[in-house]
């Protein structure tokens, strides 16, 4: 049976509303990480709440693309490309979902790291790391709004940059911690913070492939590189 134009028109109203609703996840993700970075650097308790009581926003804006999602399916009956992009698009709200989790992880601690107190030197490569994490995002957001796969290359091979410099500022971290072990409690939390937003990271690069098989109905090569080096590290804690 040929399809309406009232069904077409129909249809099309539904796959806006998800690019809309995934627009929106999305730059509520970016403040959310946006935002913990601050509080963590600037010990903001107040701005790290606001990131905690983001997050149960984007839960429930996930929850309402989803059963967008089954209706779509259960009413329109999708096929081909039509129907790769409703099931990307659920892959998407996942990632931003997690990317929302992982912000809100790191604004828990806040309250911990502040009550003790830090140094600038402790959380500049948490910063640095963050506006590498938080470059990606963005970069992948405006790949999906423009339904462009121009730079969805460099955004993946800059996973390995945040890969590179979490590893680089673990080592750092674990620096400090035997120097003063007054800095083992800080620098602990720290360490998970700086997980995480490598994690946010490879949440990114997870967007840019699902952008990619939206756009051009194929899959990224299996290549990816993802791994941080941490497990590699060895620390020498012989006396000189």
């Amino acid at each position: 049976m040929v399809p309406t134009s009232h069904t077409v028109t129909a249809f099309d109203e539904d796959m806006k509303f998800l690019s809309h609703k995934i627009a929106e996840m999305g730059g509520l993700a970016e403040r959310m990480v946006e935002n913990s970075i601050r509080a963590l650097v600037k010990s903001d308790i107040s701005l790290a709440q606001k990131v905690i009581t983001d997050d149960l926003i984007l839960d429930e804006a996930q929850a309402t693309l989803d059963e967008k999602v089954v209706l779509i399916i259960a009413q329109r009956q999708p096929v081909a490309s039509d129907l790769r992009e409703v099931f990307s698009t659920i892959r998407i709200a996942s990632d931003l979902e997690r990317i929302g989790d992982l912000a809100k992880s790191n604004s828990k601690r806040v309250v911990a790291i502040s009550e003790r107190g830090h140094s600038v030197n402790l959380v500049r490569g948490i910063d640095h790391l963050g506006d590498l994490a938080l470059a990606q995002l963005k970069e992948v957001l405006d790949a999906f709004g423009s339904r462009s796969v121009t730079r969805i290359n460099m955004v993946r091979d800059r996973d390995d940059e945040i890969d590179a410099m979490y590893t680089s500022l673990f080592r750092e971290l674990l620096t400090y911690m035997m120097e003063d072990p007054r800095n083992i409690t800080t620098c602990t939390h720290l360490l998970f913070c700086a997980k995480n937003i490598e994690r946010i990271g490879d949440h990114a690069t997870n967007i840019a492939e699902s952008v990619y098989y939206i756009v051009t109905g194929e899959h990224l090569s299996a290549y990816r590189p993802k791994e941080d080096k941490t497990h590699k590290i060895v620390v020498d804690t012989t006396d000189e």
